[in-house]
């Protein structure tokens, strides 16, 4: 039988000998090209001219096993060691005898504080761009938080500073406590996870992330874009207490509050209750200082409006309209009596002139009036003929009479006088 050229083409009943698969892996696997990769040093072991390094990716939990020959770490700067941040130049290699794939490393470099640094900044920058460091995005802290929730280390001495200064300022305080890993591989997930639990409990007020300080290399997961993004998006307003004054992550610039130290995480998030009481009192004594001078001042003014002469003798003021009203009584009378007499006097000037120039007063005199049977009045001798019917008014009355002579015949002149 003929052996198959392809893998496909095998079967139980033609297979391929065991050593043409693995040469066919050792030269599918020899052609890979080198890669350069980010990891942290986990595990070292160092034989006579060769090094065994497990390095462990930055964010993951996966580690990978090289091997580092003598003449690679004779080339490096200063020794390998454990727990540092390297990048590597990986080439897979396939060992025939054994079937065993080898990661060989052709080079590894250590990353300096100076890299580390040059990539927080690169991406500070960015992130500032997007305007996530902006302050007007910041959440203002309670005035006095119910419930605080507590990021931080397990049993680390920055959870005790936070918890025991907290509850010496405000004793009444509660907290939600979550103890993750604040360094290493998994930090960032586990602080990511924690804050997005404390951030959907609706009672809690303010979460702190604390950490008590450490190398750039142990705060590198406060760095993380992934946990810089998180903190941005919470609703809770969150406070960075990570190391101290000189460390400085980007945890600081997202949070709303940064706070240098734990210790002064603790000083910041919640009044100190003795200063709280000693304002209290302070506003106690100066609102009763207040409150005693409103009143003196309004009793006072009491005072003064009781010894006014309208509240002292209330009746007085009815006893003056009293005898306001009396003169004014007076005054009017004597206005309308002397008024009274007045036009009364006129009434009797008037009355004497109308009475003079009346006809009574001149019938008094002795005159009389003649008239005609028909009522009119005799003014001429020409208007009566003999015996005719005549009316004469005197000043007693009136009674009638006849023409007994001419008509035309003259009366004496003295006839014309009163009587």
């Amino acid at each position: 039988m003929s052996i198959p050229a392809t893998a496909g083409e095998t079967t139980a009943e033609n297979p391929w000998p065991l050593h043409l698969l693995s040469e066919k892996l050792k030269a599918h696997i020899e052609r890979a090209p080198s890669a350069w990769v980010e990891g942290q040093v986990i595990e070292l072991n160092r034989r006579a001219n060769v090094s065994y390094v497990t390095l462990r990716d930055i964010d993951a939990e996966v580690s990978l096993s090289v091997t580092v020959w003598g003449s690679v770490m004779a080339a490096m700067e200063r020794p390998l060691e454990r727990g540092a941040r390297v990048v590597a130049q990986l080439k897979p290699e396939f060992w025939l005898k054994t079937g065993r794939l080898s990661m060989q490393s052709r080079d590894i470099r250590p990353v300096g504080l100076g890299d580390l640094l040059a990539r927080i900044e690169q991406l500070r920058h960015a992130l500032a761009a997007e305007g996530l460091f902006d302050a007007d995005r910041k959440s203002k802290l309670p005035l006095l938080p119910h419930c605080i929730g507590l990021i931080t280390g397990r049993n680390s001495d920055a959870m005790k500073d936070v918890l025991r200064n907290t509850s010496l300022r405000w004793p009444a305080v509660q907290f939600e406590i979550r103890e993750v890993a604040v360094q290493g591989v998994n930090a960032v997930a586990q602080v990511t996870g924690a804050l997005a639990e404390l951030d959907a409990n609706p009672a809690v007020d303010v979460i702190v992330i604390a950490r008590g300080g450490g190398s750039l290399e142990d705060l590198l997961a406060f760095s993380h874009e992934r946990l810089v993004r998180a903190v941005a998006a919470a609703r809770t307003p969150v406070v960075s207490a990570i190391g101290h004054e000189a460390d400085h992550p980007l945890l600081d610039d997202v949070a709303d509050l940064r706070a240098s130290t734990p210790t002064d995480a603790a000083k910041r998030i919640v009044p100190d209750v003795a200063e709280e009481r000693a304002r209290v009192q302070q506003a106690r004594g100066h609102l009763h200082r207040r409150i005693h001078s409103l009143i003196e001042r309004e009793t006072e003014r009491l005072h003064q409006l009781h010894s006014r002469p309208v509240l002292a003798d209330p009746a007085g003021m009815v006893t003056v309209r009293g005898e306001d009203i009396s003169r004014l009584r007076s005054r009017a009378r004597s206005a309308i009596g002397t008024g009274l007499d007045r036009h009364t006097d006129n009434i009797r000037h008037l009355l004497a002139q109308v009475t003079a120039l009346s006809p009574q007063k001149t019938l008094n005199r002795g005159y009389a009036v003649v008239q005609l049977a028909d009522g009119t009045v005799v003014r001429s001798p020409d208007q009566v003929s003999h015996e005719a019917a005549l009316r004469i008014r005197v000043a007693a009355g009136e009674f009638a009479a006849v023409v007994a002579g001419p008509a035309s015949m003259p009366l004496p002149t003295e006839t014309l006088l009163p009587a």
